[in-house]
């Protein structure tokens, strides 16, 4: 797999950024980009603007065959086929190509839509998990664009219950086929693709992914869902009525979907994060320009303190969630590059270097998609009246927002895989985390110390005073409830999501830090610092709240109070002025009239 990256990125550990620090030349940010990523981003950005955006009423509106030209346009380009190997007609390049790809080309809801199901959830588990005849039967169309994918789970009774699937699938007497029957819901692209990753049961039983041709015999699909968003995505049920497709078109091995299934949702996850920073990128664009050109009380609305805070809240959190995607790419090109020769093109050897970062890929789709609904919520706020009508774009963006935080697992599930999955790995001695707490927990014992620190002696120190103090207060929230409950801990929904999001705190502020550093000297610096200065004082109010619900659910009493004092003690800072700091970004913001870094 070719590598563009030249940046000395740190393979580290997936998780381990609750425990350990990391310098700024191990961590892949944006500027590090090389001069091939640079120009791969550019022409993705180009044909967005000329390609997608005109089409944007045609492809809204369903017209036959323009959803599916743009993406055989795109393929033209090598866009569907940048994760698909060289040797079976893709271009085979990094990860962090990829990402850019994603980024640049997600303008329009419901194109990006289509084509992450191609280029993701409906190429990957052929990708990784295909045997050779299979890859070299489909995965040349799929590249060329010729064929189009599709990734089809879920069912009416099985939504975040993914193994919970009816579907079955029996094998013939003879061993040359198996029937298909029953119904699937919810799939992308349905209504245009040629080729389906379907999830049965063989008999009843052996959870098992299938490839389904759409001219099989016995397949129906069912007719376009009408939507709330994405509304130019093409969304179908699909019917299995004695449906027969060849033994041969089972898909790794039978019994073993479900390493399938989820192994391929982390970078569904991933990519889904990375698209909703594009749409967010647009919007605050939009937003930007609008609050300069709208004049009340005879002025330009920009000029109001609420709606620059309003540009800064949206660009700060854009800041983040685009610093931990970028990091979270450049971790998995490096994880890739140490493997040997032997292995570099091996599927699966690839793909368990991706999910050693399956926490970082639901932080990402969690905060990348809540990060997306706020910034069209302030961008319809910010337009008033203009913002609720569809002759201007931001009620749509408001609509197509929604989704992300349902598909590719909701993220009430995502929350749940973030702490179920440090948890996990911190019990099988993979992730030093249950030391990392007990020795925290030893500290806070202690007396109070009164020493200060000289919190102006460089810069961004006092962020990462907060950063360190965020971390402090994960693993205290995460002691204090792995103490009450126990490995009866995964039980208590609340408290696993309410740790999960001071865990994403942790990844996107020291993230953002680290990026901020890395800007030093450059004119970007300010904004980027404005940002991250308001960010530590939102993670830190967000992780103290959650703590406290955390503390509140597992003690009571004198053990309660004591807990409290010592998150106190952990929570204590001085706080900055939010709205100076919010003034420094809106104006660099309006001045560029787009994202500020």
């Amino acid at each position: 797999m070719p590598v563009l990256s030249s940046s000395p990125v740190a393979a580290a550990s997936g998780g381990s950024f609750l425990l350990e620090s990391r310098t700024v030349a191990e961590v892949f940010t944006p500027e590090d980009l090389t001069e091939e990523q640079r120009q791969i981003a550019s022409t993705a950005a180009q044909f967005a603007r000329e390609e997608i955006l005109p089409a944007t009423d045609a492809i809204e509106a369903k017209q036959t065959g323009v959803l599916r030209s743009k993406l055989v346009k795109a393929a033209q380009l090598g866009f569907t086929s940048v994760d698909i190997p060289e040797v079976y007609g893709g271009v085979g390049l990094d990860k962090v190509s990829s990402t850019v790809i994603t980024d640049q080309i997600s303008i329009l809801a419901s194109f990006s839509t289509a084509f992450g199901a191609q280029t993701g959830i409906g190429t990957l588990p052929l990708v990784w998990y295909g045997n050779d005849d299979q890859k070299q039967r489909y995965l040349p169309k799929l590249a060329a664009g010729e064929w189009i994918a599709a990734y089809s789970l879920s069912e009416a009774t099985s939504g975040s219950d993914a193994m919970n699937v009816r579907c079955r699938a029996t094998l013939s007497p003879d061993g040359q086929h198996y029937v298909l029957n029953g119904e699937k819901m919810w799939t992308t692209n349905c209504g245009i693709a040629d080729l389906f990753t379907v999830f049965a049961k063989i008999d009843g039983e052996k959870f098992t992914a299938f490839l389904v041709e759409r001219t099989s015999p016995g397949l129906t699909v069912g007719a376009e869902e009408h939507k709330l968003g994405i509304r130019g995505s093409s969304t179908c049920p699909l019917v299995f009525s004695d449906c027969k497709i060849p033994a041969a078109n089972l898909l790794g091995e039978a019994g073993k979907g479900h390493h399938i299934a989820f192994n391929v949702l982390n970078m569904g996850r991933f990519k889904l994060g990375v698209a909703c920073i594009g749409g967010a990128r647009h919007a605050l664009a939009h937003m930007t320009r609008y609050a300069k050109e709208r004049k009340a009380f005879g002025k330009p609305i920009a000029d109001f303190g609420l709606i620059r805070r309003k540009i800064a809240v949206s660009a700060t959190r854009l800041y983040a969630a685009e610093s931990m995607a970028y990091r979270t790419a450049g971790m998995i090109d490096a994880s890739l590059a140490q493997l040997s020769e032997e292995l570099a093109h091996s599927p699966r050897e690839i793909q368990r270097r991706i999910e050693e970062y399956a926490v970082e890929c639901s932080i990402l789709k969690v905060y990348g998609s809540e990060m997306l609904s706020t910034v069209t919520d302030e961008l319809v706020a910010t337009m008033g009246g203009y913002g609720y009508v569809e002759e201007y774009p931001a009620e749509r963006y408001y609509r197509d927002a929604r989704i992300n935080r349902i598909f590719e697992g909701t993220n009430e599930i995502n929350r749940l895989i973030i702490t179920g999955w440090l948890m996990k790995r911190a019990l099988a001695g993979k992730l030093p985390l249950l030391p990392a707490i007990k020795q925290l927990m030893d500290d806070v014992m202690q007396p109070p110390s009164f020493e200060t620190s000289d919190a102006t002696s460089e810069p961004l120190a006092r962020e990462a005073e907060l950063l360190a103090a965020t971390k402090k207060i994960a693993l205290f929230a995460a002691g204090v409830a792995s103490q009450r409950f126990m490995a009866a801990l995964q039980d208590q929904q609340e408290i696993m999501a309410d740790l999960a999001d001071i865990i994403a705190q942790v990844y996107a502020l020291e993230s953002a830090l680290i990026r901020a550093r890395k800007l030093a000297g450059k004119s970007s610096f300010e904004a980027a610092a404005a940002m991250t200065g308001l960010l530590a004082e939102e993670s830190m109010a967000l992780a103290e709240q959650s703590a406290r619900r955390v503390l509140a659910a597992s003690a009571e009493g004198d053990m309660l109070r004591t807990q409290l004092a010592i998150l106190r003690r952990l929570a204590r800072y001085t706080p900055a002025d939010t709205v100076a700091l919010s003034h420094t970004v809106a104006k660099v913001a309006l001045q560029l009239e787009r994202y500020p870094v």
